[in-house]
């Protein structure tokens, strides 16, 4: 938004809702976007914690077929060659 755009909301709101009440409606948009940013935050912290379950049972999974990997290429190497 350029400087005019908010120039003419601001004159709008004026208009509809007076200059009485313009510290109420700021009060109320300011909390609207507190709980916003709080329910925002929930949401991001649930879902790291979700993701934080898979990405272990990952790694676990990942280092079993790691060693399993190098146990077979062990199995190889030590096997003469024939």
């Amino acid at each position: 938004m350029s400087g005019g755009e908010i120039i003419v909301v601001v004159l709008v709101i004026l208009l509809l809702f007076g200059a009485k009440s313009i510290p109420d409606i700021a009060r109320m948009m300011g909390k609207g976007m507190r709980e916003f940013k709080k329910a925002t935050n929930e949401i991001q912290r649930e879902i790291s914690d979700s993701t934080g379950d898979l990405r272990k049972d990952f790694n676990k999974i990942s280092e079993e077929v790691k060693k399993e990997a190098d146990t077979i290429k062990k199995q190889v190497e030590d096997e003469p060659a024939g």
